[in-house]
């Protein structure tokens, strides 16, 4: 087989991989959302994740107190502002991992059958 069959060859397996990855994606969301649409799932989730970014944000209020250094009041509140989008992230991420979940586990699946798919395209199997 020559380089540019085998590029051209690989190249299409690659599009398939992906294709069946993003397939995979799209049909474990649905799987997680039961017909529901998505936005209100995002809507909840960053309803749910405001406590965690409170705290966060207290946390790095508290952690930039003055001790024995003194701080400016613009550093006191990029602390408590780094601290929320960090518990804000760290929310979002935690309400959202069963539908990432889902949808990495689908994605999986539809890879690994186009894996042996190809497999077996390879490595006939004679039963003969």
């Amino acid at each position: 087989m020559l380089l540019s069959e085998w590029s051209k060859s690989e190249v299409a397996y690659g599009r398939r991989v992906l294709n069946s990855g993003l397939e995979g994606v799209r049909s474990g969301r649905e799987a997680f959302l039961n017909g529901r649409p998505l936005t209100p799932f995002f809507r909840e989730s960053f309803q749910k994740a405001l406590k965690p970014a409170a705290l966060g944000a207290c946390i790095g209020l508290l952690t930039s107190c003055p001790g024995r250094q003194r701080r400016s009041v613009a550093q006191v509140l990029a602390s408590g502002l780094l601290g929320g989008l960090i518990g804000m992230g760290a929310g979002l991420v935690w309400e959202g991992r069963f539908l990432a979940g889902s949808a990495a586990s689908s994605a999986l699946k539809n890879i690994d059958r186009v894996r042996d798919e190809h497999w077996l395209e390879k490595h006939p199997i004679d039963y003969a």
